[in-house]
């Protein structure tokens, strides 16, 4: 990939100093996840994906056609102190997305204010947080939220946004899944879900959900170590990590998600992962080891990213998607970054 200093070097995560193995979590009392973690059927629930559109004129062609970037789009991003959160509104400010002078944080952020892309941005708290989205949702009908966040807050935010009927985009992590898409669900309310808005790593991720699918027990027997890294403001384990276990899972691999090794530690992370020291900051690193039971084959898989970019540029392409759907009044009202990929019109 192209882009300025989002993807490491093809050698990080294989730099082991003095040839030794870098420690992974243990193989015992491995067991097969009962839920699969999956981007294409979005849980344990199998919802219809869109793999083409052909509009016509009943169908509102001229409504999708009629939005390109920043084209009467308004969005609210909450978590905007956060640096996921700065990053998208840099990122919708380059497309010319209409940036409200609104966020949603913690009790004790209320009142802040924010500056980011020349904009002030007001915080606020918890306990006003339905008057505020309700008067902005009056006031900007055409308001799309972006909700980078923390996990704790997801299924509130959730609820919060179905009750008011404000489309979104979630790419906070964590919370109770399987609420969060019986909640959208419930409300009919549009929405873009997805732990991951990468698109490159999406595709990865299909990719590898295709094989799982074609291929279950393809890697029977073989075990499986795992390594994350992100940066020490990350409390929760990796949901992109998560979703490639799913799959070699289903690929007969017997793998428990809690024997993910977690890195946090900046020391750790640039002397033993590899991570460039100005990207400890913001980073994510993944990698996926697989052994024969006879210890003579080995594969391994990794993805590695520096920077936020990626993230909010694919979280602005959500965003656009989203506002098209809404337009074209969609039958379909909850989405994933993989129907985002298959629209094929991104920037």
């Amino acid at each position: 990939m192209a882009t300025s200093g989002l993807m490491a070097s093809s050698s990080v995560f294989l730099h082991r100093p003095g040839n030794s193995r870098l420690a992974f979590a243990s193989r015992t009392n491995q067991t097969v996840g009962k839920d699969r973690v999956s981007f294409l059927n979005m849980g344990t629930r199998r919802l219809p994906v869109v793999l083409s559109m052909t509009a016509t004129a009943d169908s509102g062609e001229e409504a999708g056609k009629s939005v390109f970037p920043g084209s009467g789009i308004s969005i609210m991003v909450n978590g905007c102190s956060g640096k996921m959160g700065k990053a998208v509104i840099k990122a919708a400010d380059a497309a010319g997305v209409n940036i409200l002078p609104t966020s949603f944080g913690s009790a004790a952020e209320a009142g802040q204010k924010v500056e980011v892309c020349g904009k002030e941005i007001t915080v606020h708290g918890p306990t006003e947080r339905e008057k505020v989205l309700s008067s902005v949702f009056e006031k900007h009908p055409e308001l799309i939220v972006v909700d980078y966040t923390i996990p704790s807050a997801v299924n509130d935010n959730a609820e919060l946004y179905s009750k008011v009927g404000v489309p979104f985009v979630m790419g906070t992590t964590g919370g109770d899944r399987n609420k969060l898409y019986e909640t959208v669900e419930d409300a009919k309310i549009y929405a873009v879900i997805s732990p991951q808005m990468g698109k490159q790593v999406v595709a990865f991720l299909a990719a590898m959900e295709i094989m799982a699918e074609q291929f279950p027990g393809a890697f029977s027997g073989y075990s499986l170590e795992v390594m994350e890294s992100h940066q020490a403001s990350k409390l929760d384990a990796s949901g992109t990590a998560k979703a490639v276990i799913s799959c070699f899972q289903e690929l007969g691999v017997s793998y428990d998600m809690d024997q993910i090794q977690l890195i946090r530690d900046p020391k750790q992370q640039v002397e033993m992962v590899g991570v460039p020291e100005e990207h400890v900051s913001g980073h994510a690193f993944h990698l996926y080891h697989l052994t024969s039971p006879d210890e003579t084959v080995s594969f391994e898989f990794q993805h590695n990213v520096c920077g936020r970019s990626i993230y909010a540029e694919g979280t602005i392409d959500a965003v656009l998607f989203l506002a098209k759907k809404i337009r074209l009044k969609a039958g379909q009202r909850i989405y994933n970054m993989i129907d985002v990929l298959r629209e094929g019109n991104m920037r």
